[in-house]
Order: C-alpha cells, then structure tokens, then sequence
C-alpha cells in the first residue's frame, strides 16, 4: 500500500517509525488505541524521501517488513493474502482483461500478480516514489520480481495527471494506496473515482484498497454511497492479512457494466492454474467467500 498520487504521503504527514528495545511499534491515529509490534532482528534501510520516510527491517518471524511513515505496508510472510486479492477480484471478474493500470503499488507485489494473468497483455503502473521501488527490488525480491516482466511500463509519477491524459483506456485499474490521513484523504474522494471512471474502457472494472471493517465502517459506508451514484455495480469484500490493523483488509470494487457480477468469478481457476500461478490465497471459493460480510457489516452497507 505505497504512494501512488500526487503527495500521497509528504513527509511533513508521516510519524516517525519507531524502533525501540528490539521492537518496532506502529500507532496510527487512524486506529487509535491499539498497537501492533513485530520484533526486529536488524534495521535493513532507513531513509527520507522526497515523500515519506521509508524503513525496511528484519523482523524475527514475518520476514523483511516495509514501513511508510511508521504504518506497515507489507511483510514478507503475509503479503501475499492483500497481494493476491486486490489483484484477483478484479482481474477474474472481468471478461478479458488486457490493459491494466497500477496506481501505488511500490513494492511490486500486485504487480507480481497482475502479469500472472495470460490475458494481460500490458500493464502501466504509476508510483510517485521511485525510492520505494529502489527499496523494494533490494529488500523484497519476492515481491519486486514483476518489475522485470516484458508486459511492464513503469510511469514514476503523478497518478492523477496520467488518469487525465488517458481516457477510456484501461480494462482493469487497481489503486494500492496508503491510509486515508493528509493528502492521500484524497484516494478515499469522489473526484478521484470519477477520474477512475474517465479512465476506464467502456465495461471497465476498478479495484480499491478500501479500508477495515472494524475500524473504517463509516468511510466505507461513505465511498459506498459515492461509488454506487457513479457506477451501476458497487461490492465490498475483504480478506484477512495479521499484520494490518485488526488483521483485516477491504477492496472497493466498482464496474462500468451493469452486468458484472462480483460474487461469481467469471473466470474460474482450475486447482492446477492455482498452483501454476503461485497462489497461497486467492482461489474461486475465496473469490465468493470474500464478499460474506459478518452481519454488523453487511447491515451498515446495506442501509446505503
């Protein structure tokens, strides 16, 4: 979840990470009174950037951790549940999905599993900080492995004026972003699912990083309301991740086609294509699963 647009995460926004006896402890007023703390064996890169400050460290089970003005962005040992999903929902729901556009995505890992696909034949990704992909290619090669595919081009920019100058262009955009807190409240807006829509083809499918249920309910609720006046079919789902906050992660799934179904994959994966492509979350039952909301949930968004 990484800075996609302009400002996404200026450093005058970001806490400072915090290493201390041997532990990293992320707080975030956006989930207050809770912690999460990982162990760290060795602090690998620690830098400021022209947008945020990024530190990678060894952490004693979770593998390399990525951290983006102190919020965990990924771990090597669970990355690939958020990965696969926000990658999957839509790419599987889509009819033929060969243009694709990445806005975020830093470390490489929705990459990784976007050029998975055999019917991809181009995806465009669009991040602003090119020190998270330098970061990302040395600390996280399993993630950062889809910076080498042919079907890649790599734009290190802003997102928002791309969208602009491509219109109805892309099959499938995916937004790997960072919290909704200072200027990447802006990802979470109206305006910039409008512009998402400008940018989509005709039958075109958008996927969001979309918040938790337990901590978010009444910003999701909101985007909800927004998207379903902009688009015919509107769908949350979400997927389990341990080290982001509460240990949930939602997607905000939105189509320009009024006859997409969300919760029934249009493209099945056989067990054999699972195994082929790598994957360790997503298969078609998750794909369904995913959109079971638990019954607080399922009730506030039905009131929209």
């Amino acid at each position: 979840m990484e800075a996609g647009a302009a400002g996404e995460a200026a450093a005058a926004g970001g806490a400072a990470s915090q290493v201390e006896e041997g532990w990293f402890r992320e707080t975030c007023s956006l989930w207050p009174g809770q912690a999460l703390s990982l162990q760290v064996e060795e602090v690998l890169h620690r830098q400021r950037s022209l947008f945020q400050e990024i530190l990678v460290f060894r952490s004693k089970t979770y593998g390399n951790v990525l951290v983006l003005d102190g919020v965990i962005q990924c771990t090597e040992r669970d990355e690939f549940s958020y990965q696969e999903m926000i990658a999957n929902l839509p790419l599987c729901s889509h009819p033929n999905p060969r243009k694709i556009l990445i806005i975020g995505g830093g470390d490489g890992g929705v990459l990784r599993e976007v050029v998975k696909h055999p019917s991809v034949e181009s995806v465009i990704q669009c991040e602003i900080d090119e020190d998270v992909i330098q970061a990302s290619k040395k600390y996280l090669p399993s993630m950062a492995v889809g910076y080498s595919s042919p079907k890649l081009t790599l734009h290190v920019g802003d997102g928002f004026e791309f969208m602009k100058q491509n219109q109805e262009a892309f099959d499938v955009i995916i937004t790997d972003s960072s919290d909704p807190m200072g200027p990447a409240e802006s990802l979470f807006k109206e305006s910039y699912y409008q512009l998402m829509k400008t940018a989509l083809r005709e039958d075109g499918i958008l996927c969001c990083q979309g918040e938790c249920q337990w901590l978010h309910l009444d910003l999701i609720k909101e985007m909800r309301q927004f998207c379903k006046s902009l688009f015919p079919v509107v769908e949350y789902a979400y997927c389990t991740i341990p080290t982001y906050p509460s240990g949930q992660i939602g997607f905000m799934l939105c189509s320009k086609n009024p006859n997409t179904n969300f919760r029934e994959p249009i493209q099945l994966l056989s067990q054999e294509q699972v195994e082929n492509m790598t994957l360790k979350y997503y298969n078609s039952d998750i794909h369904r699963a995913a959109f079971v909301l638990p019954e607080f949930a399922r009730k506030a968004l039905s009131t929209v």
